[in-house]
């Protein structure tokens, strides 16, 4: 067995701890990035790369099929090659995983050791068997994992999560999706689009991360009017039926069965910290083994321990780890002179059609620093009219902006609607810089665009602070149907 003595280590080689490797060496030349699995991050080995080519081919698929509407026909049906689809979706993947791992291969071999690592008490480190690592402070990056409730384990290899999706060599005949989340309602509304028969079972009715009750509502109808959505289901049992899935559940009080080929796990992701052994470590750890993480700092309690990305919990999205990375390992860099890190405005968006976006706060998060007091405004404007969304017969959404009243300072905004995830880019850089909503209004919108949809938000927002009278019911400087 080896030691070694190092400054830092990073615990995971995916986007959090890569970037808090690159951040502690900014600070120190001992820095130590551990890793076990096969190097590639998250996103581009099982996440956001692999689903969105998936859903790039649904929508090429979705498009030829509603082409008519247009007075464009179509010769002949789409014919779905599922071999094909799947071979490029994994051709593609392994390309963006080509990246990542040629990024890794520019780090010194001597800074990279292979195995899981575990704790021996705060600062000291075990690697597998082979190497024992003394290290002035640690960042733990060691991402995520998908959860499955419990109960399941009878289904054998009809039960996937999305990292075992796109392995696929075909696409199948019929897939359930359990849990109308971000990951199973983009990969479930695909898998339909690309003619799987797809049933999306929810439970508490709740739809991805959306807390305003209108737009959740405007959201369900959406995707139930397309395939089976059940976000409040009474789902009695799930077995396996020879080589398929039989889901037993309740609907307009009456037992109904179904058999698919796959039930998909799509509930959510929890982190990899089990096998780390944290008890060693002194933390406090809560029901979840989880240790109480400083939101601005990362760092766990007042030890040398850090934790950033996935391994959180706090916000578990790319751009997110990037920058958590960054501030653990800037601060497991310069200990003991731990900073608060600069944070960017959240911004979430779900790649479905119509697509989801959330920014800054959300509805509930208002509700809850508010309460009662009417402290912040609601805006609001339908796509269903909009203008240029009628063009592309993209014309389905609802959008919501929220600001604070005195001030007329921009908060956030829930939406669906087409483009949402450039909308709310906007939205989140104007949130970032501190706007207020007239301060927004002043700047340029070109006609005819989905953007005058946020104008029009925007102009009712500021009659609701009280700051600007009612819109015009027809506005002249907007043009039809902005």
């Amino acid at each position: 067995m080896r030691e070694i003595i190092t400054d830092v280590a990073v615990i995971g080689g995916g986007s959090a701890g890569l970037n808090a490797y690159r951040a502690a060496k900014k600070h120190t030349d001992r820095v130590l990035l551990i890793e076990g699995g096969p190097w590639g991050t998250t996103c581009a080995r099982v996440g956001c790369m692999p689903s969105k080519l998936l859903i790039a081919a649904a929508e090429a698929a979705h498009h030829y099929q509603t082409s008519a509407a247009f007075g464009i026909d179509p010769v002949s049906p789409p014919t779905i090659d599922g071999k094909r689809v799947m071979e490029r979706v994994r051709r593609e993947r392994d390309r963006f995983v080509g990246f990542v791992i040629e990024s890794v291969e520019e780090i010194p071999s001597e800074d990279r050791i292979r195995g899981y690592a575990r704790f021996i008490d705060n600062t000291t480190l075990m690697v597998d068997d082979h190497t024992r690592i003394v290290a002035s402070r640690v960042v733990i990056a060691s991402g995520s994992t998908p959860a499955i409730p419990p109960g399941l384990e009878g289904l054998g290899d009809r039960l996937l999560v999305n990292d075992d999706l796109f392995e696929w060599e075909d696409l199948p005949e019929s897939v359930a999706v359990l849990g109308p989340g971000v990951i199973g309602l983009e990969l479930g509304q695909a898998l339909h689009r690309l003619g799987v028969r797809v049933h999306m079972f929810g439970r508490d009715g709740a739809l991805t991360a959306l807390t305003d009750p209108k737009v959740k509502a405007y959201a369900i109808n959406q995707f139930a009017s397309e395939f089976p959505l059940q976000v409040d289901s009474e789902v009695e049992s799930i077995d396996r039926d020879g080589e398929r899935v039989s889901v037993r559940y309740r609907k307009e009080q009456k037992t109904v069965t179904e058999h698919f080929d796959y039930l998909l796990v799509a509930t959510g992701r929890v982190p990899n910290l089990q096998s780390l052994d944290l008890h060693n470590t002194g933390l406090a750890l809560d029901a979840r083994g989880l240790p109480q993480v400083d939101p601005y700092s990362l760092q766990c309690e007042n030890q040398p321990i850090f934790i950033a990305g996935d391994s959180n919990s706090q916000r578990p999205l790319l751009h997110e780890a990037i920058d958590e990375g960054n501030i653990a390992g800037d601060n497991a860099g310069r200990w003991p002179d731990v900073r608060a890190g600069e944070r960017r405005a959240p911004i979430a968006v779900v790649f479905s059609d119509p697509q989801i976006a959330m920014v800054g706060q959300s509805y509930a998060q208002l509700q809850a620093r508010y309460g009662s007091c009417n402290c912040f405004a609601i805006g609001e404007v339908s796509f269903e009219g909009q203008g240029r969304s009628r063009v592309m017969l993209k014309n389905r959404g609802l959008l919501r902006v929220y600001g604070e009243q005195g001030s007329g300072i921009l908060l956030g905004a829930e939406m669906i609607g087409p483009q949402a995830e450039h909308l709310a880019h906007l939205l989140a850089w104007s949130i970032q810089q501190r706007l207020t909503v007239s301060e927004i209004l002043k700047m340029p919108f070109y006609h005819p665009v989905i953007e005058e949809g946020v104008r029009t938000a925007l102009r009712d927002l500021n009659h609701q602070l009280h700051i600007d009278p009612a819109m015009l019911a027809h506005c002249l400087d907007c043009g039809p149907g902005a």
